[in-house]
């Protein structure tokens, strides 16, 4: 159940552009490893392949996701619900872990203006660099965008 702080003029918008940052229970480091973050990755391209999203960019950090996308289908909750629901089932069984993987809730941002997308993505992915995990953003493998072509081929 989501912090109703956190649902509080939430907008669900087919069409609209969300930027998520979804963060690990107890901020673990979980995601430190190629498997496990493709377990993340593949549920992402899923969600897309059932229509729900079209994802612009991502990157993840070892304690938390940050994602950009365009809601397609159903509402933002429910995207989010079954995300957290399947990665969550799938990483406690390949890490051999118990309980919750996600916090409770997640934060989001509706992008209101479309046109600089580009920067938007450049800025989420940049977030490794930021963090100082990597001095250029080539050397972190685990992020994707759709605008920025010297990304791996993880989409």
């Amino acid at each position: 159940m989501a912090n109703p702080r956190l649902l509080r003029g939430r907008i669900s918008q087919h069409g609209g552009v969300y930027s998520i940052t979804s963060v690990v229970h107890g901020r673990r480091q979980v995601f430190t490893d190629v498997p496990t973050v493709w377990i993340i990755r593949d549920e992402m391209r899923v969600i897309c392949e059932e229509g729900r999203v079209d994802h612009l960019a991502w990157v993840i950090m070892p304690d938390h996701l940050h994602w950009l996308f365009q809601l397609e289908q159903g509402s933002l909750g429910q995207c989010m619900q079954r995300f957290k629901s399947r990665t969550a089932r799938a990483v406690n069984k390949a890490k051999g872990m118990h309980g919750p993987l996600w916090q409770s809730g997640y934060y989001e941002h509706h992008l209101g203006d479309i046109e600089d997308l580009a920067r938007q993505a450049r800025y989420l992915v940049d977030n490794p660099v930021r963090k100082g995990l990597v001095a250029r953003i080539e050397d972190y493998p685990f992020w994707w965008s759709r605008w920025i072509s010297t990304s791996s081929d993880m989409a």
